[in-house]
């Protein structure tokens, strides 16, 4: 007579890999072009800007009262409302360097939680999405 298979073990697996646990948090993602100077942040100083040119300005709901200056995120992109904008599995790193309320030149779109420059924006999806939503960590 066969021993009856217990369900326990399946399901506590799916729900481990299914709702795990994640450092991330989600948001949104518009994108700016230049000028980029001067920002909120720094000024003129032209060495704010990370080689890769990787870099953002803050949405309200990260921009701290201007402590997210110079923070860093790995930020990754989940969809868009264009279909098959993402460039999936890229993550880059961005450095904030200005506020998106206050920034010189606008972004795409108001409100985002982060308005990419346009190399940034370019590394995880196609240049031309109005937005994104986005998956990012502090680091």
């Amino acid at each position: 007579m066969s021993k009856p298979l217990s369900w326990q073990p399946i399901i506590f697996f799916l729900f481990a890999h299914l709702f795990h646990a994640s450092q991330a948090d989600l948001g949104t993602a518009s994108q700016y072009s230049p000028p980029y100077t001067p920002t909120s942040c720094f000024g003129n100083d032209a060495t704010q800007f990370p080689s890769s040119n990787f870099f953002a300005a803050a949405g309200e709901g990260i921009w701290d009262n201007g402590a997210a200056c110079g923070r860093q995120y790995l930020i990754s992109c989940i969809n868009s409302v264009l279909p098959r904008a993402c460039k999936h599995g890229e993550t880059i790193q961005i450095k904030i360097v200005d506020r998106a309320r206050t920034s010189l030149s606008r972004p795409t779109r108001e409100g985002t939680t982060m308005v990419l420059s346009n190399a940034a924006l370019s590394a995880i999806a196609v240049p031309h999405a109005p937005s994104l939503n986005i998956d990012f960590r502090q680091v």
